[in-house]
Parts: C-alpha cells; sequence; structure tokens
C-alpha cells in the first residue's frame, strides 16, 4: 500500500545535456535550482537582475536582456541611503550611484551574452500579486522599501499574465531560436497575505502559463515543483523552520526530479561524478600537519585533471580554473 502520492512528470525528454549553457531566472527557487546546477558544475547564470517574482517584471526583464539595453541613471532613485532600480533586485543597490549603473549594467551584458547562446532557460514564477507605481504606472519588481502609498497592490489576471508570457516567448524565440524553456511555478508559499490569497495567486500562475505554453509547445514546457512540494512532500518536515520555504532534503528530490525528467543518460552520470568533485573542493583538511593538506591538495588536483580531460567543456569552468595548468 502506497501512502504518498508520487507526482509523474512523464517520460525523460532528454532537454539538458550537462555540457550546456542554463540561464535560471525568476523566485528564490530559481536560485535554489541554480545552487543544484553549480553544484553539478553545470553552466548556470542564476538571475542576473536578481530575484524577480511577478511574470510582468520578469517578462520585463527579459525584455532588457534581449535587447541589451543599459540601465540608464534617471532610472535610479535613492532610498534608505543606497541607489536602486524598480527592476534590480536590491543585492544590487550601493550608496555610490556610479558603482550601482556599472554593477547592473554588467548584470545586462552578461545575461544578454550568456541568453544568446544558452540551450536552456528556466523561469519560476512566485506571485501574481503585482506592485504598480502610481506616478508611472510600472510594475516594480522590487519595492526597495518605498512607503506602501507609492504604490497600487493588485493581483494581476490571468489573461494578462499570459498575454505578457506568450509575448515574452515569442521574443525569446526570434532572440535564440535554439533555447527550450522550462517554467515552474515557485514551491515557496507567499503567507504574508494569507494562505486563501497564496492558493489564488499559485492557481492563476498555473492557468496562465498553460495558457501561454499552448502556441509554443515544441520547446516550452512546464515542471511541477510546486505540485511535488504540495502533493509528493506533504509534511512539514519538508520545509525550513519557517514553514515556507523548502528544506535542504526537499529541494534535492525536487533537483532529482528535475534530472529524471530533462537530463540525458550520459549527463546524469556527469552530474553525479561532478556532485562529487564539488564536494570535495568545498572541503577544507582539518589537520595543522602540512604534509596531510598539500596531499589532500594534489590529490584533488589530479581529481580535477582527470575530471577535465574526461569532459574538456569543464576546462572553461570557474571553480575549476586553479587546477588547470
Amino acid at each position: 500500500m502506497e501512502f504518498r502520492t508520487t507526482v509523474k512528470t512523464g517520460e525523460n525528454r532528454s532537454w539538458l545535456h550537462h555540457s550546456d549553457s542554463v540561464v535560471l531566472l525568476g523566485s528564490c527557487f530559481s536560485d535554489n535550482m541554480g545552487g543544484k546546477m553549480h553544484g553539478a558544475l553545470i553552466n548556470a547564470l542564476v538571475n542576473p537582475m536578481g530575484t524577480l517574482y511577478n511574470p510582468m517584471s520578469i517578462a520585463s526583464g527579459v525584455q532588457r536582456l534581449i535587447e541589451c539595453r543599459p540601465m540608464a541613471g534617471q532610472e535610479l532613485f535613492m532610498q534608505s541611503g543606497v541607489w536602486n532600480s524598480y527592476d534590480f533586485h536590491s543585492r544590487y543597490s550601493m550608496p555610490d550611484k556610479q558603482v550601482t549603473l556599472d554593477r547592473m549594467n554588467q548584470r545586462i551584458e552578461l545575461g544578454h551574452k550568456t541568453l544568446r547562446q544558452a540551450q536552456l532557460l528556466t523561469i519560476t514564477l512566485g506571485t501574481a500579486i503585482v506592485y504598480r507605481l502610481r506616478s508611472t504606472g510600472q510594475v516594480v519588481a522590487n519595492c526597495h522599501k518605498v512607503p506602501q502609498h507609492e504604490f497600487e497592490r493588485k493581483m494581476a489576471s490571468v489573461p494578462e499574465m499570459a498575454q505578457v508570457l506568450d509575448g515574452m516567448l515569442t521574443a525569446l524565440h526570434q532572440f535564440n531560436p535554439n533555447l527550450r524553456i522550462i517554467f515552474t511555478v515557485s514551491p515557496i508559499r507567499h503567507i504574508a497575505d494569507g494562505l486563501d490569497v497564496n492558493s489564488l495567486s499559485k492557481a492563476s500562475l498555473r492557468v496562465a502559463i498553460q495558457n501561454a505554453i499552448v502556441s509554443h509547445q515544441e520547446y516550452c514546457d512546464y515542471f511541477p515543483a510546486y505540485e511535488i512540494m504540495l502533493d509528493d512532500l506533504r509534511d512539514y518536515r519538508f520545509y525550513t523552520s519557517d514553514m515556507v520555504h523548502p528544506s535542504d532534503v526537499a529541494v534535492e528530490y525536487i533537483w532529482q526530479a528535475f534530472q529524471a525528467t530533462y537530463l540525458d543518460d550520459r549527463s546524469a552520470l556527469a552530474v553525479a561524478r561532478c556532485e562529487r568533485v564539488h564536494k570535495r573542493l568545498q572541503h577544507r583538511p582539518m589537520s595543522a600537519n602540512r604534509e596531510t593538506v598539500e596531499r589532500f591538495n594534489n590529490d584533488t588536483a589530479s581529481v580535477v585533471r582527470n575530471l577535465i580531460k574526461e569532459y574538456p567543456y569543464l576546462s572553461q569552468n570557474p571553480e575549476l580554473k586553479d587546477f588547470i595548468p
């Protein structure tokens, strides 16, 4: 007798190869999956503009990356002692205006270049709630602690979101015809407004995605990360202490399901091997004996060289550059 509901993701699509370049955009769950890809030594760029949550802001960010349109000084504003952009996450906000512009524009250039060459893009939608700046009508990606009366808060409609996503997919396919796109709904719960609002928001996102990808099915897919968390991992032990974010065990489980759905067999073997090497790279020998430390480092260098010999494309991985003669 089965005491759990396993979410079926269908046959393996072999959409992701270990040598591919990947871009991940969207909510915090993109950071989770991006971390797993980095741990597998996959060439992955995660949220070049910072964490984004709603479909409108994600689509706007994608368009800026496609156009490689730099941030202009008049787009920044001072708040809480730093310069901010309504299109960027606060991690790029700095006290110096020029430094802020330079950091943001470097990320735009990197995002444009990587998206042009990428084979896979994952987009994780977090919420259908949008904040629109009253003075301009702009939907903002981050409020940056600006007083709430400056914004109009509403839940975007399904047709509105589907139209925006459809336009984004068309633009992406024209920009990079070889790009495959995987949507997910974030399993992270937005409970500040209540679980009822969170449920309505997630359901709206799921329907909007389905409506948007109908015309793009040859290069678009939906991965049920939200459904796996909600129905398969139906237990609070799979959440962190805030009861909102997935635990490390849950993230690993969803990552395994993602691999089973999209990685080809050879790449799955490469991922397993690279994850072991990555763990070794993170390890620091707890010994004061110089010879012991040197022996460990030499063994690690040998392991890395053998890995690159088998997978030559890993010679471009920044985590391995110190081991390349």
